[in-house]
């Protein structure tokens, strides 16, 4: 699980050498006919940079102990489902459903979409009983803590679709929250496998906090951050179980009317 903070000069030290790394994958990516995400020249590949807010942003918030009043710790996004009330998340942020709270869009002590908490949560078999790193995917319903605001988390920031069966290759782009920052960080990049159960991206300061981030492949969901070593030990690569048959149908499960 996430807990690495850097210092400034590092992580601008890393800067310069992820966007020597992403000129290289560029090149090799012409030659190889890879397909990659459009990068605007101030995100170039594998280079972390504070995510401005938008439709992609607002759909990603700060998993919090206690409410805004305690610390946030891991990352969930919001998906799409019948009654527009689940998020994704990594399995291994949900051991305290009952204390956690989401806040979509979350920046710099603001939640703009309020605070939702939980009110159910999936996971499983496999991790419920194993902690297996190829099942760390949860799916939670949520309701407002304002009792007083109608509609779902959905209707106010959209949801991301589900998508499994994404290639080895797939070029990724990840929010998340690291537990030291009030703002979330986005980074894109192709990805691996490092088995044919766990993706493996290249991103730096992708630390404590950041488990859970959603990873979109073409703005749909293909997995979240986490797995292989609780999602990574070093923040500057992150794995992420590959969404196979068992997260699709705990997601259908989930995303089921009532």
């Amino acid at each position: 699980m996430r807990s690495h903070p850097r210092a400034a000069g590092r992580a601008r030290a890393r800067a310069r050498q992820a966007s020597r790394i992403a000129l290289v994958l560029t090149a090799l990516t012409a030659l190889l006919g890879v397909a990659l995400p459009d990068a605007a020249p101030d995100r170039p590949l594998g280079v972390t940079a504070r995510a401005v807010p938008d439709a992609t942003a607002n759909r990603v918030g700060a998993l919090f102990t206690d409410g805004l009043d305690g610390a946030h710790f891991c990352t969930a996004s919001v998906v799409r489902s019948d009654d527009g009330d689940v998020i994704a998340t990594a399995a291994h942020c949900l051991g305290d459903p009952d204390t956690t709270f989401f806040a979509p869009g979350y920046r710099d002590g603001s939640a703009p979409y309020g605070l939702w908490r939980i009110t159910g949560v999936h996971v499983t078999a496999g991790w419920t009983n194993d902690r297996d790193p190829d099942d760390d995917i949860a799916f939670a319903t949520v309701a407002p803590v304002d009792t007083g605001r109608s509609g779902q988390v959905e209707d106010l920031v959209g949801g991301f679709p589900v998508a499994d069966g994404q290639p080895g290759e797939a070029a990724v782009e990840v929010v998340g929250y690291p537990r030291a920052l009030e703002a979330p960080l986005r980074c894109a990049n192709t990805t691996d496998l490092i088995s044919p159960t766990q993706r493996r991206i290249g991103c730096p300061d992708l630390s404590g906090g950041t488990s859970g981030s959603p990873w979109l492949v073409n703005g749909a969901l293909a997995g979240v951050l986490g797995g292989y070593e609780g999602g990574g030990t070093v923040p500057e690569i992150s794995y992420s179980a590959v969404l196979g048959d068992r997260a699709t149908a705990l997601y259908r499960a989930a995303a089921a009317t009532g």
